[in-house]
């Protein structure tokens, strides 16, 4: 890498790190990867796209560059070795992601990552990957929102239902 190329990755991490922009990134995920073959490798990427979360390696040097000053500024011990990040705005997704894929796959070891400010250990991670997702969530919400209305229409309709079936049972009867 030449020095313009390390400027651009040192911005691109900055930005990846940064909580502005339109979809800031909420949780990042570190791993040590050595040993994972390159379809391995891509088929990590392939189920992480899937649920929008991004799969990077870069430079260890330059992610602690970028990191520093930044929220996340508590994880660059955890760049060491050869490591990948994984990153999205849900950090539920980031973590299983990347767990599920760990426990598939016992050459992907899970360092720990940060959600916000908070740093997690291999276990925090773990124990993120559990909780549902930001969409799983809102699909429990509305759900919620849902049943009450569902419920109102079913009990206001009974009661009509009822007298319905009583006019035409005596109806029945006289015929």
């Amino acid at each position: 890498m030449d020095r313009a190329q390390k400027a651009q990755e040192l911005e691109n991490l900055q930005g990846i790190f940064s909580s502005e922009g339109e979809a800031p990134t909420e949780g990042i995920v570190i791993a040590h990867y050595a040993g994972l073959t390159v379809a391995q490798m891509t088929e990590l990427r392939r189920n992480s796209r899937a649920q929008g979360v991004t799969i990077k390696v870069t430079k260890n040097s330059l992610a602690k560059r970028a990191v520093a000053g930044s929220q996340f500024e508590g994880i660059s011990d955890l760049f060491a070795g050869p490591t990948c990040m994984a990153y999205s705005n849900d950090p539920v997704a980031t973590a299983k992601v990347v767990q599920e894929f760990a426990e598939k796959n016992e050459k992907l070891v899970v360092l720990g990552g940060a959600l916000g400010v908070n740093v997690l250990d291999a276990n925090g991670v773990k124990a993120l990957s559990k909780m549902p997702s930001l969409d799983e969530l809102r699909g429990k919400i509305v759900g919620l929102i849902q049943a009450p209305a569902t419920k109102i229409a079913g009990v206001v309709s009974a009661p009509a239902g009822q007298l319905a079936r009583v006019v035409g049972a005596y109806a029945a009867k006289d015929s």
